[in-house]
């Protein structure tokens, strides 16, 4: 059993490498060290190799040999880029000179690393690699509001209705419209230009619809403490948490 095989079996959610080098014994290392690290590791001797596994497997980066027979890694990375592969890609080279390494980052390769090289470096970059490469975290929706409170009232969304206690207190269908919008806001700010939507309304007519909510809800319109302007920006309805 070799080295590689003899690791410590990483999360099946680990990050994917794929390690390709001619080098047999640099690769058996390689691999034993990334499994070590955490990560799932598929080998390859040469560039034809690798282009097989990348047929079949999905990788989350590729640790290339820049000095391969037939293709070079060079070659290799390029040839990734043309087929839109986008792949982050750490290129290792035993040439230190920087001409060497603009070539391998004009090929499309991310980062470059000179052998000999500190393994601890080589987790360090292939781990940024992996994580500037990322989609970013999906945002979780707003909650779905269903119902809000606010001082006496009871407003469900749902059904339009805004109650006081027992009793239903008739609202327009326009002010229907702005006290939905100003609940699913959950106490923030609604600009005017958001409450006014598609329809034709200026700001002006906005403010007349929300003076004529508050009469209906405050219990002094001048001075309102449940529909509130948010100077600048536009109104807040200050719902129970």
């Amino acid at each position: 059993m070799s080295d590689a095989s003899m690791a410590t079996a990483p999360d099946d959610d680990a990050p994917h490498v794929l390690v390709v080098d001619d080098d047999r014994r640099l690769r058996q290392l390689l691999t034993r060290f990334l499994r070590e690290n955490g990560y799932r590791v598929t080998a390859a001797a040469d560039a034809m190799e690798a282009g097989a596994k990348i047929a079949h497997l999905l990788f989350d980066a590729v640790v290339l040999d820049v000095m391969m027979p037939k293709i070079s890694g060079l070659d290799f990375a390029k040839a990734r880029r043309a087929d839109g592969d986008h792949t982050p890609i750490l290129m290792l080279t035993a040439r230190a000179d920087a001409e060497d390494r603009v070539r391998g980052l004009e090929t499309g390769a991310d980062d470059y690393l000179t052998k000999p090289f500190e393994p601890r470096e080589l987790i360090l970059r292939l781990s940024n690699l992996i994580r500037r490469a990322a989609p970013p975290a999906a945002v979780a929706p707003p909650p779905q509001v269903e119902a809000a409170r606010f001082g006496p009232f009871f407003y469900r969304l749902d059904r339009g209705e805004l109650r006081k206690g027992d009793e239903i207190v008739r609202i327009t269908e326009r002010e229907r419209d702005i006290l939905t919008m100003l609940a699913r806001a959950m106490g923030e700010p609604v600009a005017r230009q958001a409450l006014a939507g598609d329809s034709a309304e200026n700001e002006r007519t906005i403010d007349v619809q929300i003076n004529r909510l508050r009469r209906k809800i405050e219990n002094d319109p001048t001075n309102p403490l449940l529909l509130q302007t948010a100077r600048g920006v536009g109104y807040r309805l200050m719902i129970d948490r």
